[in-house]
């Protein structure tokens, strides 16, 4: 418990020691205290500022704190409160009395806050239990899922090797879907950024080098370069796809007979709005208008409108360039 300070100095202290410095402390801040209010106000209320210190020292330093100070404060007013100061006569015959009974109220309060630490504690011991006991179940969910991602991965590239060239391509589709998604699960279980976000740098970048394993035989031709910034799960899955969809048309269409092309990964973050594009400097599409009907371009769309954004083509004199456009106050 963070209010505990017995805990806290456990690392370097015995746990009576550590009381005993606690209740010293306290105990130096009541003399303090009823010194600067002597000044006022003398002899007022003796064992009134008792009380705050005795329980501050109880809930931070345990019950044996909370005994050192109710004790010293008492002795302390009694022989330099109390009249006759600086002795243990009272003035008056009825202090004997009001001074057992404040006594009995400062021990009462140890008694109070001792049980209220107690039970605080014991409740944030259970709640970090249970949250580790979550956290031991998200781990294992993690494994599995992770196990389960690269059991279909691997039966996919089984398939590949015995596959016609016709079937291998569409194979090649799926493994480079399947990786996606493996991507945005293995980001989102990393342990960094917030929970339910993906941090999309590391992300995109090692989906980019998945996707130049599987199309360009490993070679640097997907570069990302991708700002900073956690996105939602979901949106995250989405924008991978669409991603890996426009990668995949560009290894297959861009460059015909080419082994020096080059596939540009962009998210940028700006004050409207979150643009990814995927670029490349091949053939191009020449004026060509987009095969709406397609597979991949009904799965682009889809893609784009689950993440919140649209997808546009941008002209460029050499290659082709898509751009996912996600406006700000959709991606919060």
């Amino acid at each position: 418990m963070k209010i505990d300070l017995v805990d806290r100095f456990s690392p370097i202290l015995p746990e009576p020691l550590a009381q005993a410095l606690i209740g010293f402390v306290c105990a130096a801040l009541a003399v303090l205290a009823r010194g600067a209010v002597d000044v006022i106000f003398p002899y007022a209320g003796p064992f009134a500022l008792t009380f705050p210190f005795v329980l501050f020292a109880t809930l931070f330093g345990r019950w044996g704190a909370g005994i050192g100070v109710m004790c010293f404060s008492a002795v302390y007013a009694w022989y330099y409160v109390l009249p006759v100061t600086q002795s243990f006569t009272f003035e008056d015959p009825r202090d004997g009395p009001r001074v057992i009974v404040n006594v009995f109220s400062g021990f009462l309060i140890v008694l109070l806050a001792e049980y209220f630490r107690r039970f605080v504690r014991n409740v944030l011991l259970e709640r970090d239990a249970i949250a580790e006991e979550r956290r031991l179940l998200l781990e294992e969910l993690d494994h599995r899922v992770k196990n389960n991602f690269t059991m279909v991965s691997a039966m996919v590239r089984m398939e590949l090797q015995a596959a016609p060239e016709e079937a291998a391509a569409s194979l090649r589709t799926i493994q480079g879907r399947v990786e996606s998604i493996a991507r945005a699960h293995e980001s989102l279980y990393r342990g960094d950024g917030d929970i339910g976000a993906v941090a999309m740098r590391p992300y995109l970048s090692n989906l980019c080098a998945s996707l130049n394993t599987a199309y360009f035989q490993g070679r640097n031709t997907i570069v990302a370069d991708v700002c900073d910034v956690p996105l939602p799960r979901d949106e995250a899955v989405a924008i991978g796809l669409v991603v890996n969809e426009l990668c995949v048309n560009a290894s297959k269409h861009a460059f015909p007979e080419r082994e020096d092309g080059r596939v540009e990964v962009k998210m940028e973050n700006t004050a409207e709005a979150i643009v990814v594009s995927v670029s490349d400097n091949g053939v191009g599409m020449k004026g060509e208008a987009v095969r709406e009907g397609s597979l991949g371009q009904r799965l682009i769309t889809a893609f784009s409108a689950q993440a919140g954004g649209s997808i546009e083509r941008v002209d460029l004199d050499v290659g082709t360039k898509f751009q996912l456009v996600l406006p700000k106050k959709q991606v919060a």
